[in-house]
């Protein structure tokens, strides 16, 4: 079992940045791809970014690239989702998850285990 708790949600207006981090315990996660994604209200959730086992590898949704970027500190045990240049557009809850192989994958499915969700709301 892995627990992932994320943090870092909040309220920014647009042009601002925040930094979520997720954190996993219960098992290594070192070892594994994780990704983020996003659900906005009414509207099913979204990949927005996935890091391989070791950070040497990244994907981006369209809608993110050039403005996320995905990180991970594996002694830490932890992923990290830099967000620059925000509007409200991105405005959701942000969900972290971990997928028990190491390559990248941009669909939910492939993901085991999640976080329960931060949210970040991006004023006008």
């Amino acid at each position: 079992q892995v627990q992932l708790v994320e943090s870092g949600g909040g309220l920014v207006q647009a042009g601002g940045s925040l930094r979520l981090s997720c954190a996993a315990s219960g098992r290594t996660v070192s070892s594994y791809a994780m990704g983020w994604f996003r659900q906005a209200p009414g509207k099913e959730r979204k990949f927005v970014a996935t890091i391989n086992w070791s950070g040497s590898s990244t994907y981006y949704s369209d809608s993110v690239k050039g403005r996320f970027t995905i990180s991970r500190d594996n002694a830490k045990n932890t992923v990290y989702l830099q967000m620059n240049s925000l509007s409200p557009e991105d405005t959701a809850v942000y969900y972290c998850a971990v997928r028990l192989r190491g390559g990248l994958r941009v669909g939910a499915r492939a993901y085991a285990y999640w976080g329960q969700g931060t949210q970040v709301t991006v004023s006008s």
